[in-house]
């Protein structure tokens, strides 16, 4: 009699199982936490040759700021690609988002002296551009 009630369960009602690297690859903190880390310590490579005070003054800001884009980039990628429809969904995100980051990248490490701004800037610039062609591909949209 309590079947009667709850119905019964068709295989397509239920939501898609996520797997453990599924949920990582979704997860905001992972991306913001390995966004920073990664880039802060190219930004520290990059200024190896300079005194310790500029490395480090490079690898703050660029890990700080990597971290900041990551999650303004991911929830803006995501946010873009709802909005837009078939190639447009595909492409303006990703190009609105690799063009503000390298405006972005410049300045700020232009503004805190990094002594070595175009080596800093092009591993970040490139990892980001490639990340949001990625993950927009990666995207689906819902039923």
């Amino acid at each position: 009699m309590l079947e009667s009630h709850i119905g019964p369960t068709m295989p397509q009602n239920r939501p898609a199982r996520q797997t453990f690297s599924t949920s990582l690859f979704r997860s905001t903190a992972v991306h913001v936490a390995l966004g920073g880390l990664a880039m802060g310590s190219w930004a520290a490579f990059a200024n190896r040759d300079h005194p310790l005070p500029d490395l480090l003054l490079a690898a703050l800001v660029q890990g700080a700021l990597s971290a900041l884009i990551t999650l303004i980039m991911k929830r803006e990628l995501e946010a873009g690609f709802r909005c837009l429809d078939g190639l447009a969904a595909r492409l303006v995100p990703p190009l609105v988002s690799c063009l503000t980051i390298a405006g972005v990248l410049f300045c700020a490490h232009t503004l805190a002296g990094t002594p070595e701004v175009w080596a800093t800037l092009a591993v970040p610039w490139t990892v980001s551009t490639t990340y949001a062609f990625v993950y927009v591909a990666s995207l689906r949209r819902a039923p």
